[in-house]
């Protein structure tokens, strides 16, 4: 998600109530793209983080601290040479664009006062931290030269200005129905595209926000909106923008599904459905916001090769359990063969020598039926060649009822890890991910592997809403550590009805459980199952006593034949996670 000309807009307000007129107390540049200013003003010492990051440019004021190099890098001196100590003395929005601009005051070294420019541009992989003494570039954070870019020349010596803005209108500057009409029907386009390509600092999700409070079709053609529909989005357009003339910002972020989706400065009614939290501070949303993220998206980036082994195995494990059915379906004939064999036999006597057919009474149906012959054998012969085949389907069948038990079990374990890997949320869980693979023959072992043993493996840990400890397994060795060793007799057991997912263990501290644990137990087992996006989820449970692992069983398998079930919502609310 990139910040766009509200949330930038946010920032701004945020950061000219925290440190305007502050002064610049450390400047320090951890990575190559990003610098943090530390900055004290009231009596307060504030941390900003200013990111360049191509991937991920942003910039809030964090309480996090960073390793800084031995060695300051260039930039991060000229700033120390210019601005340490400096005074912001401004902090401005130039035309709504996602750019923030800090004048800052300073004396050189004759003790004039001085006024510089520190310019952070958010733009995806164009974003760049840039440095100037009034309209001259002093150095940025990224140099680009006329190779990189024959528009604008970010270098020392040359001249500032601000990115082309394609002829896009500041949407502060919107001051009647007739200038937004005239502004829609500037090219004849869907009416989302014609609004954030015609704003200065909107973007798609905004525009999706105001068709949405208008009530118009966001595909429609701006050329064709009817003036209703125009004064509709008019007035959403002034809806939205007094939250901002009015400084009444409400950052918030949007999850699906636990995970956070999105975020904004101003309420999204058009992800009403979403569960939202709303945070008093832009800088907080963002660092919450981004941390999460990141770790999501750690985790994901460094699981990939583990999830292209699972799909590519359970792909394989998918096909040959496929084949198999066909082949089993193929030896539904067999009775058949045998049925020919017995009349062929019954009814030998009255074959003739090169007869093509027997047409005779078949005894288990009281029907007639005709049965092919081979006019070059005779009777029993013939006969013996159906029991042949009848023979021949009949073993094949009695193996195929092995092998196909051998390789659900087999998709089945598989879905399990890959279910393990999808609520997997440090690093250290990857590694008994891997470690399973590599147990079970899927991944080749290597002799560095990380060994597993001294790594701690917690599950995780809920209180129920009426006070019972809830466990959650995060893999299958942990869900046999749970079920097997961790859990007591009457410890209650929730899993799935035959869908993979967690083993989920209530501590009942020898009392019965209420309704309400067990409802809230079961919704967390359909939660971190592979039915987490269904509704209503048939659920097993049973004491810890009734569980039994048969010799030889994979991990996290165990059977059971006393139980109860119940269908739930996958959920975890109510619950209160704890962290150990």
């Amino acid at each position: 998600m990139a910040l766009d000309g509200i949330v930038i807009s946010n920032i701004v307000s945020e950061l000219k109530e925290t440190i305007l007129d502050g002064r610049i107390n450390k400047i320090q540049q951890p990575e190559k793209d990003e610098i943090i200013l530390v900055i004290k003003n009231n009596k307060n010492t504030y941390k900003l983080l200013l990111s360049a990051q191509a991937s991920l440019p942003l910039i809030y004021l964090t309480d996090e601290s960073k390793t800084n190099p031995m060695t300051a890098p260039n930039f991060c001196m000229l700033l120390r040479k210019h601005i340490n100590n400096g005074k912001i003395v401004d902090i401005i929005q130039p035309n709504f664009e996602r750019i923030i601009e800090f004048h800052i005051t300073h004396h050189n070294e004759l003790g004039d006062l001085c006024t510089k420019r520190l310019i952070i541009e958010i733009m995806g992989r164009h974003s760049n931290i840039i440095f100037c003494d009034k309209d001259t570039v002093l150095d940025s954070i990224k140099h680009i030269s006329q190779n990189v870019s024959s528009v604008r020349e970010v270098l020392p010596g040359r001249e500032y200005f601000y990115p082309p803005n394609q002829n896009k209108t500041n949407p502060l500057d919107i001051v009647s129905l007739e200038n937004f009409k005239e502004i829609l029907n500037k090219e004849n386009m869907p009416v989302l595209k014609a609004i954030f390509t015609s704003l200065t600092g909107i973007s798609p999700q905004v525009a999706t926000e105001l068709c949405f409070r208008a009530c118009v079709d966001d595909t429609k053609a701006s050329s064709s909106l009817t003036n209703d529909e125009i004064t509709s989005l008019y007035s959403a357009f002034i809806e939205v923008f007094s939250i901002i003339n009015s400084n009444t910002y409400k950052p918030i972020i949007y999850y699906n599904n636990e995970i956070p989706e999105d975020f904004s400065s101003i309420p999204l009614k058009s992800l009403g459905s979403f569960e939202t939290t709303e945070f008093d501070s832009v800088s907080e949303l963002l660092q919450n916001f981004y941390s999460t993220k990141s770790v999501v998206t750690r985790i994901k980036q460094k699981s990939s090769d583990i999830r292209k082994v699972i799909q590519n195995a359970l792909e394989r494990s998918y096909k040959k359990y496929d084949l198999q059915l066909k082949q089993l379906k193929d030896t539904e004939k067999r009775d058949k063969f045998k049925i020919y064999g017995e009349i062929i036999l019954a009814n030998a006597y009255g074959i003739s020598e090169g007869q093509k057919e027997l047409e005779a009474f078949n005894y288990y149906t009281n029907e007639n039926i005709i049965i092919p012959l081979d006019e070059t054998l005779t009777p029993p012969q013939n006969a013996k060649k159906y029991y042949d085949r009848y023979n021949k389907l009949k073993r094949t069948y009695d193996a195929l009822q092995d092998q196909l038990e051998e390789t659900k079990k087999e998709f089945t374990h598989l879905e399990s890890i890959n279910n393990a890997l999808d609520i997997a949320d440090k690093e250290d869980d990857l590694l008994y991910i891997r470690k399973e693979l590599v147990d079970y023959g899927y991944i080749k072992k290597k002799h560095k592997d990380k060994k597993t043993n001294n790594i701690p493996s917690k599950p995780i840990h809920y209180i129920s809403s009426d006070g019972f400890h809830i466990y959650v397994g995060k893999n299958n060795f942990q869900n046999d550590e749970l079920s097997l060793k961790f859990a007591n007799g009457d410890d209650w057991w929730f899993h799935t009805k035959d869908i993979p997912g967690s083993h989920v263990i209530v501590k009942s501290k020898g009392e019965d459980l209420p309704d309400k644990t067990f409802e809230e137990a079961a919704a967390a087992a359909a939660y971190y199952s592979k039915a987490k996006n269904s509704t209503k989820v048939a659920v097993d449970y049973t004491q810890k006593k009734h569980l039994k692992k048969p010799n030889g069983s994979k991990p996290g398998f165990v059977i059971y034949h006393t139980n109860y079930s119940m269908y739930v919502d996958p959920s975890i609310k109510g619950l209160t996670e704890v962290n150990d």
